[in-house]
């Protein structure tokens, strides 16, 4: 009996990634058009993570914003500037800030 709810929790895992990583293609499509839409299927992309325990891809966590929840899409309602091998994102709806460190050289 344990193995088969093992089995099911891996399966909803599974499905939650795909679903979560369809709702974003969905936001993303959305968002010239009704950005409150695009809101709310980031929050259920969240809601559906949060839920079944899966986490977000961090190209992904990176593309909303925590504080407001709306998705950043540089030019339209994001800033992004870099300072000190800081990547620093700022949402234009909220004002709020995201900083990412990044390697000014490459190696190899």
């Amino acid at each position: 009996m344990a193995k088969s709810r093992k089995n099911n929790k891996a399966v909803a895992r599974n499905i939650a990634q795909e679903r979560i990583e369809y709702l974003f293609d969905l936001a993303k499509s959305e968002f010239s058009e009704n950005p409150e839409m695009s809101k709310r299927y980031v929050s259920l992309a969240r809601k559906i993570g949060m839920r079944h325990r899966v986490s977000i891809p961090p190209e992904l966590k990176r593309s909303f914003c925590k504080n407001c929840g709306s998705l950043l899409l540089t030019g339209s309602n994001s800033r992004v500037r870099l300072k000190d091998g800081t990547i620093i994102i700022t949402c234009l709806d909220c004002g709020s800030i995201k900083r990412y460190p990044f390697d000014k050289e490459k190696k190899g």
